[in-house]
């Protein structure tokens, strides 16, 4: 009987470790758990030095080692869980803790500031206070803030009142400057968070709010007849807290009118009410389109307009009229009169300042001014 032929080419087949072949490798197989053999430390024949035991290699390229608390207990085939994800570069070690379970969160030595409230449970954490909702105004009106501010538009005929919010103490110094009746009943406030719900965080509300319709601008002629006070104009002055101290200033020293622009001029705000101190309430606002047919008019009926401007060579106290009546006009910090209320102006005026001073704020140079402009006129409204 022939013998049988032997492939010509390369055998497909391995033989066996250990019958007529080479050793087996070990296996490089990625799913396969390690053997008994490679988990003991016991020198043998094949491996005569003791060596570190290796965890076996989690799935998934790039997967980092397992911690030694998820490998293995030594029984041959065992499942493992899934590796966390891998540490990053300038992560530090987690702590050492005792047992199984992972360290407890640290609790704040002291509490935090701010609105926050102390949670229920025992994980000793701060949690924040939740957010009451904002309450958005109605268009056309607008939220008045202060003691003051609100005192007067109570009392003021011409404001048109929606809602009064007042904390105990506010309504009890409230009643001592106008003792009610009021026109509308008291919401009271608790706690005076719910004040920044429809206003701004920095504002001074004294735990008293009042929302109320804009007032209406009076006509110029109609100011001008109630009273023989001084007029203020004021030519693109943008800030309210400007504008709202001008109109302290105009209220304390009797003026008849503030004239502002419709445009580069600032709206009616809470934050120009409170400025004003009241004042918003006493004060006629005039807003005309054009300053300088403003100034014209003010000319034809008998009045003297007069410009404040660093440059001019007479002060106000040389110039300030006392037969007529006066007005005064007064441009913004940074530019200034503007070249045609300059024109139009029947005279340029200044104020006695030192040459180490540039210039005024302009609310400081308006109560300069009318005080000018007060101070021989007699008080007869």
């Amino acid at each position: 009987m022939p013998p049988p032929r032997r492939p010509s080419g390369p055998s497909r087949t391995r033989p066996p470790a250990g019958k007529g072949g080479p050793p087996r490798p070990p296996s490089q197989g990625r799913n396969r758990p390690a053997s008994r053999q490679s988990r003991t430390a016991e020198p043998d024949d094949n491996h005569p030095e003791p060596f570190e035991e290796r965890p076996p290699k989690a799935i998934g390229r790039g997967a980092a080692p397992l911690p030694a608390e998820h490998r293995d207990s030594g029984r041959h085939g065992a499942r493992q869980p899934a590796p966390g994800p891998a540490p990053r570069r300038g992560d530090s070690p987690a702590a050492p803790h005792r047992g199984g379970s992972p360290a407890a969160p640290r609790r704040h030595e002291d509490p935090p500031q701010g609105s926050f409230a102390r949670r229920g449970d025992d994980s000793g954490g701060y949690a924040p206070r939740p957010a009451l909702p904002a309450e958005r105004p109605e268009p056309g009106t607008l939220w008045l803030h202060g003691l003051h501010a609100v005192a007067a538009a109570l009392v003021n005929p011409r404001r048109r009142l929606k809602r009064l919010l007042l904390t105990a103490d506010a309504q009890a110094a409230l009643v001592e400057r106008c003792p009610p009746p009021w026109k509308l009943p008291v919401e009271r406030v608790e706690e005076r968070s719910r004040f920044h719900t429809f206003l701004p965080e920095d504002a001074v509300h004294q735990g008293a709010a009042l929302l109320c319709h804009a007032l209406a601008p009076m006509p110029l002629e109609e100011a001008l007849a109630a009273s023989s006070g001084p007029v203020v104009l004021l030519d693109q002055v943008t800030d309210p807290r400007n504008v709202g101290a001008i109109l302290r200033s105009a209220a304390a020293f009797g003026a008849a009118a503030v004239v502002m622009q419709d445009r580069h001029a600032p709206p009616e705000t809470g934050a120009l009410a409170r400025a004003a101190s009241g004042a918003l309430e006493v004060v006629p606002v005039v807003r005309e389109v054009n300053l300088s047919r403003v100034i014209q008019l003010l000319q034809r009926q008998g009045a003297w307009v007069m410009g404040l401007a660093g440059d001019a060579t007479r002060s106000l106290a040389e110039a300030a009229p006392r037969d007529r009546r006066a007005a005064i006009v007064l441009g913004a910090e940074d530019a200034g009169l503007r070249r045609l209320q300059r024109e139009t102006c029947d005279e340029l005026v200044r104020l006695p300042i030192s040459p180490a001073m540039e210039s005024l704020n302009v609310s400081a140079a308006a109560a300069v001014a009318l005080y000018e402009l007060a101070r021989d006129r007699p008080a007869t409204d």
